[in-house]
């Protein structure tokens, strides 16, 4: 089977990579002809072009670009694509793009593989970046069934944990996982950033270490990730912040009326459930 790759970033060159040693042949297509070489030299891709008239042969396509960028790749596509090529997508918001690309091309399964490193790029890019990961597929009633199994199949490859969902679902539960903390550890960056003394801001420099690291990584992270998570799933993200901002707010009061019983109640709470939300890092 020939696999194709839009999009040899961190995603899609670890697709590849993982693919290449499954034998899959995989032909990549990117933008910048530095990253088609350095895909190459990495063995992420059998071969790889700035043309996407080299996907023609291919049987899958992955659309591994920037969210706002898979819909005109699409359009983009369609005049050398086979009826039966098979496309696919790994971004993090799945309705806005399911409901676009299906309705222009009907053999689109929407995917969503959530691995990811803080760095981005082909050179970062990793065998096994999937290995027991989630991998979201969100078909309609309208997907192929076959395409559908073909997906499946490819992610089971990689090793993930696959789950199927409604795209809307998955847009809401990623939300809260997923957008609501690139928000929230970018506000603890900028609240940080707001200290005026200089004496204390150098220190807390200095002694910022594993708590402020984990806490602020995915703030820290790719800007246009953080954009396009609120741009294209705004009406989720904003639900998720108004939660969130509330949950502030309750602990403000806390403090300032020094209810130190709640605050405890709330914090052993937190304590307890955190777990749920780790299964895969068990």
């Amino acid at each position: 089977m020939n696999i194709g790759i839009v999009g040899l970033g961190l995603i899609g060159g670890s697709i590849g990579l993982d693919l290449r040693t499954l034998g899959y042949r995989v032909l990549g297509v990117s933008h910048r002809e530095q990253t088609c070489q350095k895909a190459l030299a990495l063995g992420a891709v059998d071969e790889a072009s700035l043309d996407l008239s080299l996907l023609s042969i291919a049987d899958v396509i992955f659309i591994c670009t920037p969210i706002a960028v898979i819909f005109p790749t699409l359009e983009e596509l369609i005049p050398i694509l086979s009826p039966t090529t098979i496309l696919t997508d790994v971004g993090s918001v799945k309705a806005p793009i399911v409901e676009a690309v299906s309705h222009t091309w009907p053999n689109f399964v929407g995917g969503h593989p959530m691995a990811g490193k803080a760095e981005n790029g082909i050179e970062v890019a990793q065998l096994g970046l999937f290995q027991n990961r989630p991998y979201v597929l969100t078909p309609t009633e309208n997907t192929p069934l076959e395409s559908v199994e073909k997906i499946k199949a490819i992610a089971k490859s990689l090793k993930s944990q696959i789950y199927f969902c409604d795209p809307y679902e998955h847009d809401r539960a990623v939300a809260w996982i997923s957008h609501l903390p690139v928000m929230a550890s970018a506000s603890l960056i900028l609240a940080c950033m707001s200290e005026t003394n200089p004496t204390v801001f150098k220190l807390t420099q200095d002694l910022a270490s594993s708590g402020f690291r984990d806490t602020s990584r995915v703030g820290g992270g790719n800007p246009e990730l953080g954009l396009m998570m609120a741009k294209y799933n705004r009406g989720e993200v904003l639900r998720s912040l108004y939660s969130f901002r509330e949950q502030i707010d309750q602990f403000i009061q806390q403090i300032e009326q020094e209810d130190w019983q709640i605050l405890e109640e709330k914090l052993r709470y937190t304590e307890q459930n955190r777990k749920l939300f780790l299964q895969h890092e068990i």
